[in-house]
């Protein structure tokens, strides 16, 4: 991690999350959107870089989001309430060698359209499996964010299956890459949703953004 975070922020964060979060709806089209009420912010990442579980960790809540079996098969985006102050989009995960070319093009459609047009989305999280690093198809959706101009911040995940001693030195791989990228926030969190490790302090982030 490349910051400090105060009791405080850290305790923002977690009654953010210790309070009511649902799910609201899923989204094939950008007409089926919500009205856009409140701050929002959107997790992206590769087929099973583990956002569902990152999205329970945070709400510590067991099913709120819920992995498909099948990798690729999350075709919407899914949004959230958390305690009515903030948005949560689960985006669909990109990355999957065997979808179709052609609903490859639809989700690369709608996410462009949505990123460009929803004014309320504050940030972007795009999340990296730790155990494999920056892969291309998320060099992919870094280049689309900063095509769009949608802040975002990369989050390692599945951290406490990389070993200690690397650990350092993923970290500071991915945040080389981060620093290298125009519409990328300062700062990498490493994260664990078995341990929790970095839970708290990506929930004070987003408590952050929510005020």
């Amino acid at each position: 991690m490349n910051r400090q975070w105060t009791a405080d922020e850290i305790e923002r964060g977690r009654l953010l999350f210790a309070g009511p979060a649902s799910f609201v709806m899923g989204v094939a089209s950008l007409e089926q959107l919500p009205a856009a009420e409140k701050p929002e912010i959107a997790f992206a990442g590769r087929s099973n870089a583990g956002k569902s579980s990152l999205i329970n960790a945070l709400t510590g809540r067991r099913d709120l989001a819920r992995a498909s079996r099948t990798p690729g098969r999350t075709r919407e985006l899914n949004f959230f309430d958390v305690g009515g102050r903030l948005a949560v989009v689960d985006m669909p995960g990109y990355g999957y060698a065997k979808a179709a070319r052609g609903e490859v093009r639809k989700w690369q459609t709608l996410l462009k359209n949505y990123l460009r047009g929803r004014a309320e989305l504050t940030r972007a999280f795009v999340l990296i499996d730790a155990r494999h690093g920056v892969k291309e198809s998320d060099e992919e959706m870094l280049g689309l964010l900063d095509e769009t101009a949608v802040i975002y911040q990369l989050v390692l995940t599945k951290i406490d299956e990389v070993k200690p001693a690397e650990r350092s030195a993923v970290i500071t791989a991915t945040t080389e890459i981060a620093g290298k990228r125009p519409a990328a926030y300062p700062g990498v969190l490493a994260t664990s949703s078995i341990t929790g490790d970095g839970i708290a302090e990506l929930r004070a982030e987003i408590a952050g953004i929510a005020r």
